[in-house]
């Protein structure tokens, strides 16, 4: 291993508890919210304007539109013990505030980064590459939400970070969303949906649709298609499902990359969307898509999710569906190969798995490539993040757990034509937690969730103790040689 040149970088991003959000804060008890709106409707309109002014010097340079806000919280309380006579816009706002508390995204920790390509180049360094990184952002009660940040890498591959704003802010969700009906189509006919009944319910939209509009045509369909089949009721029930599972998120444009965050929003992430692992998947008519994989946690049960976007400012969100679709770390190659997408995953907590599909949205009959082999990987072994394509494979980065539940990362090498097929395997770590690296919220951890190849470096990204992120280059002449050198069986 010491043939292989790894250099870590001096920048380390850490939390920052300033980062703050709204979020609601609403009693459990009716009796209680019906108490606190009735003391708001009993204040004279001068005293709501004092409240309103302390309020905002309090609080106004901490948050976007803190007024909008405070006006969502207002409406999801607006059906208790509210009197018929219109309220002004400040009682409003005020009675809105009362529900409302500060949350701080990164307080805990701010951690497990993955690394792609901005999809605007346009001021990129000569030589150099913009990157969009998103990271794990975790504060209290250990609720995790996806962050991002942006940067550029010089021609040499030196890091440089983009300002972070202390502002920070949740997408809207679309109560009525727009869907591309290629993709839906696609999506559709990868589930097995019949062809027929989807041209029926699709030809009469756009080539980009409303949910309220697909929901027209659908009905139509069950009342105008005769006899009505079993096929029938099946294919409206699956576009029914496919349309449900899509939430679409947005951000506003004016925003930073910095400034957006997802945050946890159904029942099933109550306690936090874990790990995002972003790719960008080049599909066989060169359309490119970014793509995460990441893990929905309510405390008790998982449910990985596919997070789809073009830009970073709207953001599409579906669950995963199939046998295979359990566990954590599963990390999407970037392109299909021989037709097929490709999938690593973690389906027992120990092995690393691969497994192929004709749907995105839909996976089964996974296959061990790597078990646990070293002393450092004794415990399990998984991936950190989409595999990267190199003229000798496959790169796949990995993590190993060993001895005192110690995470290292290392390295495996997949054929290009048949990933299933392991052609090496570092026999050592690549990168171990030294020094203060050791020290976090979980300590002896080092982690990543999505690396990329620049020129003829590796630029990897790795979490410490689930506490800060730092990066490192490996020269991927080096860790190619290394892993051609060590071929391995499973």
């Amino acid at each position: 291993m010491n043939a292989i040149h790894l250099r870590r970088h001096e920048t380390t991003l850490l939390p920052d508890s300033k980062r703050v959000i709204v979020l609601p804060f609403i009693p459990i008890e009716t009796q209680n919210v019906t108490t606190i709106i009735d003391r708001a409707l009993a204040l004279p309109e001068e005293d709501v304007a004092g409240e309103l002014k302390s309020l905002r010097h309090e609080f106004e340079d901490r948050h976007i539109d803190i007024e909008s806000k405070w006006l969502a919280q207002f409406e999801k309380v607006s059906q208790h013990g509210l009197t018929h006579r219109p309220l002004s816009r400040e009682r409003k706002w005020l009675i809105g505030a009362l529900f409302s508390g500060e949350y701080s995204l990164e307080s805990a920790g701010l951690f497990n980064p993955s690394i792609v390509p901005h999809p605007d180049q346009g001021d990129a360094p000569e030589g150099g590459l913009r990157f969009i990184m998103s990271l794990r952002a975790t504060g209290e009660r250990h609720i995790s939400s996806i962050e991002f940040r942006s940067g550029a890498i010089a021609a040499e591959g030196r890091l440089t970070f983009d300002p972070v704003s202390r502002l920070v802010t949740e997408p809207r969700i679309l109560s009525d969303p727009t869907y591309q009906k290629r993709r839906f189509r696609i999506e559709l006919l990868e589930m097995g949906v019949d062809e027929q009944h989807v041209q029926a319910v699709l030809a009469p939209l756009g080539d980009r649709f409303r949910r309220s509009d697909l929901d027209k045509s659908a009905d139509a369909c069950r009342h105008e298609t005769h006899p009505a089949t079993h096929e029938l009721f099946h294919a409206l029930d699956c576009i029914q499902w496919l349309a449900d599972s899509n939430s679409e998120l947005r951000f506003p444009d004016n925003l930073t990359v910095c400034e957006r965050a997802i945050i946890p929003v159904s029942a099933i992430e109550s306690n936090g969307i874990e790990d995002a692992r972003f790719v960008r998947f080049v599909d066989d008519d060169a359309t490119v898509t970014y793509y995460a994989t990441c893990t929905a946690y309510n405390g008790q049960d998982i449910l990985p999710e596919l997070i789809r976007t073009d830009n970073f400012l709207r953001f599409d969100r579906v669950p995963l569906k199939g046998d295979a679709v359990q566990n954590k770390g599963m990390a999407l190659f970037p392109r299909r190969i021989n037709g097929r997408y490709f999938m690593l995953s973690r389906q027992d907590g120990e092995n690393l798995f691969i497994m192929s599909s004709h749907s995105l949205h839909h996976w089964s009959s996974p296959r061990v490539i790597l078990r646990p082999h070293a002393e450092w990987e004794s415990v399990k072994v998984g991936n950190c993040g989409s595999p990267m394509e190199t003229e000798a494979g496959w790169l796949v980065i990995t993590h190993g757990v060993g001895p005192m539940r110690k995470y290292s990362i290392g390295a495996a090498l997949l054929d290009l034509d048949d990933p299933a097929k392991v052609i090496g395997r570092l026999g050592e770590p690549l990168l171990c937690a030294e020094g203060d690296e050791r020290n976090g919220y979980v300590p002896n951890v080092v982690y990543s969730c999505g690396s990329l190849i620049h020129g003829r470096e590796l630029i990897l990204p790795y979490g410490i103790s689930d506490w800060a992120t730092s990066v490192a280059n490996v020269s991927l002449d080096d860790l190619l040689a290394e892993l051609q050198a060590n071929p391995t069986e499973c």
